[in-house]
Order: C-alpha cells, then sequence, then structure tokens
C-alpha cells in the first residue's frame, strides 16, 4: 500500500475533523465544488454526532442494494458484469482516508510526539504494478479492512473520478473480503464520466475496429473476441464470480492460415499490436488483452 501526501492539521488543540482540501477536490471530481446532487463538499465532516454517517441522510453503513442485487444476478447467470458496474452509478461507497505523521517533536524528557499529522488517501499497488484505489461498500468492510481508517462516504462516480486524478487506473471494491470487485482503467473512467460502460468483449464497435485492422493482414483469415481469462474472480472458496477479475479482460482469437512459421508468425502479431496499439478506440476501451492463435480450419 502506498499513499499520497496531503494537507496538514495542527496537532495542538482539538481539530474540526473536516476533509482536507485536495482530498476534498478529489472526490469531489478532481476539483468540482459539489457532490452528485448538487450539494457542496465543503465543511463536510468525517463523523456526524446525529448518529447520521458522513452526511448521507439515512445511511446506516450497509452495502448498496442495487450493487448486491446486481452481484445476486450475475451469481445466478441473469446478470453480466456491464450490469455490476452499472450499479455503481448510484451507489454510495466508502474510500479510506488514513492519518499519517508528518512532523515529530521532541516532549517530555526526549520522547517524542505528534506535533503535526497529514490526511492521505489510500492507494494500492495491483500485481502488474498499476496503481489501484481502494473502495468499500460498507463501513463493516472497510473497518474489518483497516480498524484505523476513517471512512468518507461518497457516489462511487465521485470515487472514479478521484482514482482519476490520483492516477489510478484500477479502483477495487471490497479487498480483503470474499467478494472482491475490480473495476478496470475503462469501467473506472466511464463511471467518473457517468455514462455507461460495455466490456471490451462484447463492444461491437470495438470489434469492428479491431477486424478492419486485421483486414490489411492477409494472414489473418477471421478474429473471435472472447471474455479474458483475468475476467471471472474468485469469491470465497468454492464460488467463482464470472466478472470482476483484475485481468486480462479481452482475449482476441485469431483464425490463421495453415503455413506460417513462427518468424511470420511473430512479425504478425507485431504488426497488429501496432495497429491497434494507434488506434483511439481500443485505447479508450482495452485495459488488457490476450491473444490466442488457431488454424483458419478449426
Amino acid at each position: 500500500m502506498d499513499s499520497r501526501d496531503n494537507a496538514s492539521t495542527a496537532a495542538n488543540g482539538p481539530v474540526p475533523r473536516h476533509l482536507p482540501g485536495h482530498i476534498a477536490a478529489a472526490l469531489a471530481g478532481a476539483g468540482g465544488a459539489t457532490d452528485s446532487a448538487g450539494q457542496p463538499w465543503a465543511g463536510r465532516s468525517l463523523a456526524g454526532d446525529d448518529g447520521k454517517i458522513h452526511n448521507f441522510e439515512d445511511d446506516d453503513g450497509t452495502a448498496d442494494a442495487g450493487y448486491l442485487a446486481a452481484v445476486r444476478a450475475l451469481l445466478n447467470g441473469s446478470g453480466d458484469e456491464a450490469a455490476v458496474v452499472a450499479s455503481l452509478a448510484t451507489a454510495r461507497v466508502f474510500i479510506p482516508i488514513i492519518a499519517q505523521l508528518a512532523e515529530e517533536a521532541e516532549g517530555v524528557e526526549g520522547l517524542s510526539s505528534d506535533k503535526q499529522a497529514d490526511m492521505a488517501l489510500v492507494t494500492l499497488k495491483a500485481a502488474d504494478g498499476r496503481t489501484a484505489m481502494p473502495a468499500f461498500t460498507s463501513a463493516a468492510a472497510l473497518a474489518d479492512w483497516h480498524p484505523e481508517a476513517r471512512p468518507v462516504a461518497v457516489y462511487a462516480a465521485r470515487a472514479a473520478l478521484s482514482a482519476v486524478a490520483e492516477g489510478a487506473e484500477l479502483m477495487v471494491l471490497d479487498p480483503g473480503t470474499d467478494r472482491t470487485w475490480v473495476v478496470r482503467r475503462p469501467a473506472v473512467w466511464a463511471l467518473a464520466q457517468q455514462r455507461e460502460w460495455v466490456p471490451s468483449y462484447a463492444d461491437e464497435a470495438l470489434a469492428t475496429e479491431i477486424s478492419s485492422a486485421a483486414a490489411a493482414f492477409p494472414a489473418v483469415r477471421r478474429i473471435a473476441l472472447l471474455p479474458g481469462s483475468g475476467v471471472p474472480a474468485v469469491a470465497g472458496r468454492e464460488v467463482v464470480l464470472p466478472g470482476g477479475g483484475a485481468g486480462p479482460e479481452l482475449q482476441v482469437v485469431l483464425y490463421l492460415e495453415d503455413g506460417l512459421d513462427a518468424a511470420a508468425v511473430q512479425e504478425l502479431l507485431s504488426g497488429l499490436q501496432q495497429a491497434w496499439s494507434r488506434n483511439v478506440l481500443f485505447g479508450e476501451r482495452v485495459d488488457s488483452i490476450e491473444i490466442k492463435l488457431r488454424r483458419a480450419a478449426q
């Protein structure tokens, strides 16, 4: 886990527990002044005295019902990965904020004491080295993950904006639980822009672009797009969710003519990858890719 340095708060005397300005700005849309409901972020407290959680009226801290329903539908085969991400468009999540010692002072009899503390948004490093932002569907899940973290309630779309502002390509829901769900970069961007996300393996416009680029290579007879091997996510010991995995997300199956030697195949793959990398739509909608080779006769 790593985190960013943040604006400091004085440690002498009681300090109101307001969000540091840069965190409020990130969660409000990298500089926006209001939330999705048009309410100002300025002055929001991390905890209230009235039992409400972070000014979300009647919020008891449990997971969003729409998100849970979408996950259940995915498990029973009546839903899909896109529907789970779509449910996040109106869901509240919790972002962990952690206090870090920024400056230490010498106290009585040479003992050290906190002089200045910072508040930090938390980021994680994914297995592939990319930066990920953790978010939690319930206050209890966040407390189990890090008891000292302060939960800040935001709409998932605002959390996605914050992830973009922090340079995170992934948003990880409920890390460390049985139902960890990874929102990949294209879906994070879609949430942040409050538009519909279509998985790359089900994207007809993307399939057209990929096939058009491959048309310049006669040895490619046909192309198929399928979910990648990293799309499923393990949920408990015996349950596998058909979505929410870390990647690879897209499997491109190339059906090739017979007779190509290893050098010809390598040259073909290099040319295709260069062509796809120059395609704007491909860059926007594909998070991670794996390529499978098949003979055209198969």
